[in-house]
C-alpha cells in the first residue's frame, strides 16, 4: 500500500481510506453492518479475500475494533470513535457524487437481491408492527424473481426463498422502480399512482409498509438535487 507521507493532513487520509473499496467498507460499517458475510453482501463484487485485507488495514490504522461473535464463533467488526466519525465524511462524498456527478449514478443497475438487503438494513424497527410480518417482492420483467423480507421483532432478514409462513404483503414492481424509490428519485406514492407499484395483503399493512423503511442514506440529496434541476438551479447554488 503506497505510502504519501506526512507533509499534509489530506495525505494522511488518503493513506488510510483511498484505495478501491475501502469507503464503502467503511460505509457498510457506518449503516451497522458487524459480521463479515453481511459487509460482503451490500459490495457486490468484491472477493472475500480483498475484503479481509482491507478490514485488516483498517484495524491497524485505529478505524475498527474486531470483537469475538456473541454466537460463540466468528468475529464481529465494530467502528472506533476514528471510525464513526467517518460517518460525516461518507455523507459529503456521496452528497458530493449526487450534486455533480448525478447523471453517473444509475441505482436501475443494482440486481434485485442487493436491492432487497439494502432495503433490509434501512428498516425502522420503531414503525414495524409488534407481530412477525411477511413481505414478498416480486419483480417482474424478462427473469421474474420474488424475495422475501421476514420482519420479526425488529430484526428484519432476507430470504432467497419463501421462510415458510403465509406472505402478509406482496410488493410487485420492477428492479429499476423500487431502486428509484430507495434511492430517492421517485416517491413510493407516486409510484403506486402510476402503477408502476402494485401492493397486495392485508390493506392496514400495506398501507404502512412504505413507513417502515428510511430508505438510502443519500434519498434526501437525491430529491433536492431533482427539485434544483426542475427549477434550474445549479449544483453550486445551495
Amino acid at each position: 500500500m503506497a505510502e504519501y507521507g506526512r507533509y499534509c493532513p489530506v495525505s494522511i487520509a488518503t493513506e488510510i481510506l483511498a484505495d478501491r473499496w475501502t469507503p464503502l467498507i467503511v460505509r457498510e460499517l457506518v449503516l451497522g453492518n458487524t459480521r463479515f458475510n453481511d459487509i460482503a453482501r451490500g459490495l457486490p463484487g468484491i472477493s472475500r479475500t480483498l475484503l479481509v485485507n482491507r478490514l485488516r488495514h483498517l484495524e491497524r490504522r485505529g478505524i475498527l475494533d474486531t470483537w469475538p461473535s456473541p454466537a460463540g464463533h466468528g468475529r464481529e467488526y465494530h467502528l472506533t470513535a476514528a471510525g464513526r466519525d467517518l460517518e460525516r465524511v461518507i455523507e459529503v462524498l456521496g452528497t458530493w457524487a449526487i450534486d455533480w456527478f448525478f447523471d453517473e449514478v444509475r441505482p436501475e443497475e443494482v440486481d434485485a437481491v442487493t436491492l432487497v438487503w439494502w432495503m433490509h438494513r434501512r428498516v425502522d424497527p420503531s414503525a414495524l408492527p409488534p407481530h412477525r410480518v411477511v413481505v414478498r417482492f416480486h419483480f417482474t420483467g424478462e427473469q421474474p424473481q420474488s424475495l422475501w423480507m421476514l420482519l420479526d421483532r425488529g430484526e428484519p432478514s432476507v430470504c432467497l426463498t419463501s421462510p415458510g409462513f403465509d406472505d402478509d404483503v406482496v410488493v410487485v414492481t420492477t428492479i429499476p422502480t423500487l431502486s428509484d424509490v430507495f434511492h430517492g428519485r421517485r416517491s413510493w406514492t407516486a409510484a403506486v399512482a402510476a402503477e408502476d407499484i402494485e401492493v397486495c395483503g392485508q390493506p392496514r399493512l400495506a398501507a404502512a409498509l412504505p413507513r417502515w423503511f428510511v430508505w438510502s442514506p443519500f434519498a434526501e440529496a437525491t430529491r433536492a438535487r431533482l427539485s434544483r434541476v426542475a427549477t434550474g438551479v445549479p449544483a453550486s447554488g445551495h
